[in-house]
């Protein structure tokens, strides 16, 4: 497996591997019929994310197929997630993300034959390695296993329940410090 690091510049040239991953990875129950979860809709949803501080993907490819990837950014204090949880979470937490201290990582995908084989966690720690901001973020819909058993392993620790948008399924919010293992 090689891995891989981009900017936002250089990730756009990954686009269509990654969007085919993506439609590889939620084309199955019970994302298949579910609005939120559409490649375009995702299409959008990365775009954003291309678009924001400390954006960065890895991908994870054997040969020339990409098996998995991972993208973040530097969280945004202000958006409305983390908003929504500003008041019940611990203070060193709060004050990280004012200072632009935390890492979001939006998306951690593997294609099915190359789950539980340690690629995601190999993705996650690669990605997370490369970065500054101290602590790191994440949502996993509450019934999602087995990576919401995954990333309790790995560290992360449900510091709150979330909805990223009203037609969202409902997630958990987790944390940890970076360069913990």
């Amino acid at each position: 497996m090689d891995l891989a690091r981009y900017d936002a510049r250089d990730a756009r040239q990954h686009l269509p591997a990654i969007l085919e991953l993506y439609a590889d990875v939620y084309g199955v129950l019970p994302y298949v019929n579910d609005p939120f979860f559409t490649v375009d809709m995702y299409a959008k949803r990365l775009d954003g994310a291309m678009q924001m501080a400390g954006f960065e993907v890895a991908i994870a490819s054997d040969g020339d197929q990409v098996i998995g990837i991972g993208h973040g950014v530097t969280l945004p204090p202000a958006i409305p997630w983390w908003q929504s949880l500003r008041n019940s979470l611990p203070p060193p937490l709060v004050d990280a993300a004012d200072e632009g201290r935390i890492f979001w990582l939006r998306e951690l995908q593997v294609r099915e034959p190359c789950r539980n084989k340690g690629i995601g966690h190999a993705i996650h720690d690669f990605l997370c390695a490369g970065r500054s901001e101290g602590h790191a973020v994440l949502t996993v819909i509450i019934d999602n296993e087995p990576p919401r058993s995954a990333y309790l392993r790995w560290g992360y620790q449900i510091v709150g329940r979330i909805r990223h948008a009203p037609e969202s399924p409902l997630y958990d919010a987790m944390a940890r410090p970076l360069g913990s293992d």
